[in-house]
């Protein structure tokens, strides 16, 4: 049975790769995934830390306004291992179909 990746498998953080790699955008501001995947901004915070720690993403935190502005990015690696997530999953999927 393939390795499932357990940085990604958490759902948050799926949801987060996901919505990175769906996005047209190079960067997405770190309110636009608030606002977008209705997590809190306490819970996206410590999953962007782990992503990041995996190296998986990328953070640039700016102001903007006076205020501070934090963009992501995915990495080629984090999209890479989002790849191989996704084939992992498809793997375990079509063995239980047997």
């Amino acid at each position: 049975m393939a390795a499932i990746d357990k940085i990604i498998h958490e759902p948050a953080r799926l949801l987060i790769l996901t919505y990175l790699v769906g996005n047209e955008k190079d960067e997405i501001s770190f309110s636009e995934l608030l606002e977008n995947l209705e997590l809190t901004s306490g819970n996206l915070s410590i999953q962007l830390k782990k992503l990041k720690e995996a190296k998986y993403l990328e953070m640039s935190k700016t102001f903007k306004d006076n205020r501070p502005y934090t963009t992501v990015s995915i990495t080629p690696h984090g999209i890479a291992a989002l790849e191989r997530y996704v084939e992992g999953m498809n793997t375990i999927i079509k063995s239980l179909k047997k």
